[in-house]
């Protein structure tokens, strides 16, 4: 565990705990920044540490189990009392947190939707033109199943690794193009190798992707009051409905889980499906209603999708991954 300190005289000291990759820094670091702005009194130290999700590189995520995956290192850590809160990106944190722990705080949202990334011999493709055969890259059994459902002529294999690895895997040819986050590409500035922007018909996004969860022990009023500078209501409102429909279908990374939001004033209309692993099968469906009811439409949609076939899918897909 490393730490790095404010060098302003501090009345007090609050310790923030990250992952070690360069995403997990660079999205920590402006958390820190952010906050030293507003409490210039205040040193903000920086601890890092490896979690399960940064160690195992060479199995699949939907194959290791997800509770936990990218946080359970950085929870135990706030529940000893060596760091006060963490950082994360939204997507993933659990929608069921240790107890003793809350979500203190959700950050304005980047652009959530997915994003295509081509080898260079492919400037000239998007989706609908790379060649019959083309290799894609993701490690989200949700990109995979929904782009299986659209485009069954492409051939589709595991990436794992920080992000430029990823990239380098690509720039090496490894793929044809592999799908990432538009935020995560955004944030370390690499916004260009956006190729092409995936739309909803396409590729509904990750639960909470593009925002920040900032997760801190339950009832620690003193850090609740420092975080709350930084929350952003309406993708509170967002993100709290998208993870009450993931929360409610019991989904996490080994299940092809992917959501929509739209927010115009108070009216919040939240898009969601559920795909079978093949990508043969997708129950959509859709609800609008108040963003201040926006945990009880998460439940809501999760309901309409069981009842539509969505039951039978995740029932499917749990007894396989028992087997």
């Amino acid at each position: 565990m490393t730490s790095t300190a404010s060098t302003a005289a501090p009345t007090r000291t609050i310790r923030i705990g990250s992952r070690k990759s360069q995403l997990a820094l660079v999205q920590t670091y402006w958390v820190r920044d952010e906050l030293q702005k507003q409490f210039p009194d205040v040193a903000f130290e920086v601890h890092t540490m490896e979690t399960h999700g940064d160690k195992v590189l060479d199995v699949s995520l939907s194959k290791i189990g997800d509770k936990g995956l990218f946080t359970q290192e950085l929870e135990d850590s706030m529940l000893r009392g060596d760091v006060d809160f963490a950082v994360h990106s939204l997507k993933d944190l659990p929608t069921r947190l240790p107890e003793g722990l809350m979500l203190g705080c959700v950050t304005e949202r980047e652009d959530p939707a997915d994003a295509l990334v081509v080898h260079a011999k492919h400037q000239d493709k998007q989706l609908d033109t790379l060649p019959q055969g083309a290799v894609v890259g993701t490690s989200s059994l949700r990109r995979l199943a929904q782009l299986r459902h659209h485009y069954p002529h492409f051939t589709f294999k595991d990436i794992r690794g920080n992000l430029n690895t990823r990239l380098r895997k690509l720039d090496e040819g490894q793929y044809d193009a592999i799908i990432l986050a538009v935020a995560g590409l955004e944030r370390l500035g690499m916004g260009d190798r956006v190729h092409q922007t995936l739309p909803p018909e396409i590729s509904l996004h990750a639960v909470g992707q593009g925002a920040l969860g900032i997760e801190c022990r339950a009832g620690d009023a003193d850090i609740l009051a420092v975080l709350k500078v930084l929350e952003h209501t309406p993708t509170v409102h967002r993100c709290l409905a998208e993870r009450a429909f993931l929360r409610e279908l019991e989904g996490g990374c080994q299940v092809p889980i992917g959501v929509n939001t739209a927010l115009s004033g108070d009216h919040l209309t939240l898009s969601g499906i559920v795909a079978s692993l093949d990508g043969q099968t997708l129950i959509k469906n859709q609800i609008e209603g108040a963003a201040t009811d926006a945990e009880r439409l998460g439940v809501q949609l999760a309901q309409q999708l069981r009842t539509q076939g969505a039951q039978a899918i995740l029932d499917e897909i749990t007894a396989t991954s028992r087997s």
